[in-house]
């Protein structure tokens, strides 16, 4: 019997976090979220257990309430950028979950890559 498309998603995250897991030296995680509507992004320190920066297409001052496109995601990974900036991240390793890198998740890391974070 054929897998689920959430199955194989499912297990697509977890292969691509164990990997990113063995990797991580100490780095912050770069995980992103995207939905049908909305797409986020979080950087967390996963050894504080802390979020340390977060930018979602929810917030007002983006511009992009409501957009799930690939310019929303541009200025959500510009976004990102900075606030990593301000928080003195220059470093860390992106987290796709199960999600495929291109359209909007490959936007949003050249955008972030742009601003600076270097993963």
């Amino acid at each position: 019997m054929a897998n689920s498309k959430r199955d194989l998603f499912l297990k697509r995250r977890l292969r691509v976090r164990n990997k990113l897991r063995s990797m991580a030296n100490g780095r912050a995680r770069l995980s992103v979220h995207r939905s049908n509507k909305n797409i986020s992004v979080q950087l967390i320190d996963d050894v504080k257990g802390v979020t340390i920066a977060a930018a979602s297409s929810l917030e007002k001052d983006l511009g992009v309430v409501g957009k799930n496109n690939v310019e929303a995601a541009a200025k959500i990974g510009k976004a990102i950028a900075e606030r990593a900036k301000k928080a003195g991240v220059e470093e860390c390793y992106f987290d796709r979950g199960g999600f495929l890198f291109h359209g909007k998740i490959k936007a949003l890391a050249e955008a972030a890559r742009e601003g600076g974070l270097k993963f």
